[in-house]
C-alpha cells in the first residue's frame, strides 16, 4: 500500500502545471441607445450635468423582445466563435448578473440549453458588479485543479428593468449588455495569475434591489420604509469613496499575489461606474490614467457586464498585446469588490480565426437546440390536453 501510494504521488507531482487562458471573448448590447439627452425628457437632468459627474453620454436599453438571457447567449456565440470550438466542448457555463432571468431557473442554464453545450454545468452567480471577476475566478480555479477542461464566464444585466426612473442619483447611471469569455486549459504559464475577492456585508444597505425573500419585503412593498421592491436604492456618495479606496488596494494586492509590481501592469480593465473613481484610482496607483480602459461614455454602468465588455472593446483596439499584464477590477453591491491579474498570450488576439467547419457545426448544434426546445413545449402542450381529455 505504502509503495502505491508513492508512486501515485510521484505521478502526479510529475503531472503538469495546469493553466487557464482566454482564448475567445464577445459581446452584445441592445438595440437601442438612449442619450443624455433624451433621458432628460423624462428626468430633471440634462446632459452637462449627468457628463461632469459620471463621464456618460448615453447607455443601451433593452426593448421587450431583449433580456438578460438573450444579449448572454449573443455574447457567448461570439466568443465560441473566437475560441474556435463548439458548445458540447464546454464543461462549465457562469453567468454573473444582477438581473437574472428568473429566481430561477439559472439564466446561464437557459444560455446553456440555447447553445446546445449538452456536457455542461451551468449556474448563476450573484456579486454584483464585481460578479465577472469571481466567475473568472471560479471558472479559473476549477480548470487549474484539474476538474474541467473549458468553462464558459459571462456577465449579463438588463439595469433598465431594475431602475427607478424616477430616482434621478441611479437611472442616469446605469444601462444593459452582456460580454464573455472561454477560458481553456492549457500547460503554456500564464492565463488567469491571482485573484483578490473581498466582500464588507455592513455596507450591504448602500446598494441594493429588495427582493422577495428580503425581510423588509413587505414594507418595500408598499414604500413604507423609502425603498421599492425589486428597485435599486444607493448612496452615491459613500458608494464612491468606497470604490475609490478598494480599487487601488486591490489591484495592488493582485499585484503581489502575481509577483508583479503596479509598473508591470500594461493595462487595466476596471468596473465602468464612474469616470471620475477610474481617475482617482489612477492617480493613488501613481499610474498614467491612459493605462486604464475606459468606454463608460458609451455604455453607462453594465453592472456584471462592463468588464467584459470593456475587455472586448480593449482587444479590437488592439490595446492588448502578446505578453501583457492584464488588471481586471471590480467593485459593488454586497459590498464587494474583486481584482484578477491575467498574462495574456494564449492566444495573440491577431491570431484568432474561426474555422469554416466549426462554425457549420456551431449553427447546426444551435438549430438542433430550438428545435429540440420547441418540440419538448409541444409535447407538454399535447400531453397536457391528453390528461384534459382523459
Amino acid at each position: 500500500m505504502a509503495a502505491a501510494d508513492a508512486a501515485s504521488h510521484m505521478a502526479e507531482s510529475a503531472a503538469p502545471a495546469r493553466f487557464a487562458h482566454i482564448i475567445g471573448w464577445g459581446m452584445a448590447v441592445p438595440e437601442r441607445a438612449m442619450s443624455n439627452d433624451e433621458l432628460s425628457a423624462f428626468v430633471d437632468t440634462n446632459d452637462e450635468w449627468i457628463y461632469a459627474r459620471s463621464g456618460i453620454r448615453q447607455r443601451f436599453i433593452a426593448n421587450e423582445s431583449e433580456s438578460t438571457a438573450t444579449l448572454a447567449y449573443k455574447a457567448a456565440q461570439q466568443a465560441l466563435e473566437v475560441a474556435d470550438i463548439l458548445p458540447t466542448d464546454l464543461d462549465l457555463i457562469v453567468v454573473a448578473t444582477s438581473t437574472p432571468e428568473n429566481i430561477f431557473p439559472s439564466t446561464a442554464s437557459l444560455v446553456q440549453d440555447w447553445l446546445n453545450a449538452h456536457d455542461a454545468g451551468a449556474f448563476d452567480l450573484s456579486a454584483a458588479c464585481s460578479g465577472f471577476v469571481y466567475a473568472l475566478n471560479t471558472a479559473a480555479d476549477s480548470i487549474r485543479a484539474g476538474s474541467i477542461q473549458a468553462a464558459l464566464v459571462i456577465g449579463a444585466e438588463t439595469m433598465s428593468r431594475i431602475l427607478d426612473w424616477q430616482d434621478r442619483s441611479t437611472c442616469i447611471l446605469f444601462g444593459d449588455g452582456a460580454g464573455a469569455v472561454v477560458l481553456q486549459a492549457s500547460e503554456s504559464p500564464g492565463g488567469v495569475m491571482s485573484s483578490v475577492l473581498r466582500s464588507d456585508g455592513a455596507g450591504g444597505d448602500l446598494l441594493a434591489i429588495p427582493s422577495v425573500g428580503s425581510i423588509d419585503a413587505e414594507e418595500s412593498r408598499a414604500g413604507a420604509n423609502g425603498y421599492k421592491l425589486y428597485k435599486m436604492y444607493m448612496a452615491g456618495g459613500e458608494v464612491f469613496r468606497f470604490a475609490t479606496r478598494v480599487v487601488s488596494e486591490s489591484i495592488e494586492q493582485a499585484c503581489g499575489l502575481a509577483g508583479i509590481t503596479v509598473a508591470d501592469i500594461d493595462l487595466v480593465v476596471p468596473h465602468q461606474a464612474n469616470l471620475r473613481i477610474l481617475q482617482a484610482a489612477a492617480r493613488k496607483l501613481g499610474i498614467d490614467v491612459k493605462k486604464f480602459m475606459s468606454n463608460v461614455e458609451e455604455y453607462g454602468n453594465t453592472s456584471a457586464a462592463s468588464i467584459p465588455i470593456a475587455l472586448c472593446e480593449a482587444i479590437e483596439q488592439r490595446r492588448i498585446q502578446d505578453q501583457d499584464h492584464i488588471a481586471l477590477v471590480g467593485f459593488g453591491g454586497g459590498l464587494t469588490w474583486a481584482s484578477m491579474v491575467i498574462r495574456w498570450g494564449i492566444p495573440k488576439p491577431s491570431e484568432q480565426h474561426s474555422s469554416m467547419l466549426n462554425r457549420q457545426r456551431r449553427h447546426v448544434l444551435y438549430r438542433i437546440a430550438k428545435w429540440r426546445s420547441r418540440s419538448r413545449r409541444l409535447r407538454r402542450r399535447v400531453n397536457k390536453r391528453v390528461k384534459g381529455f382523459a
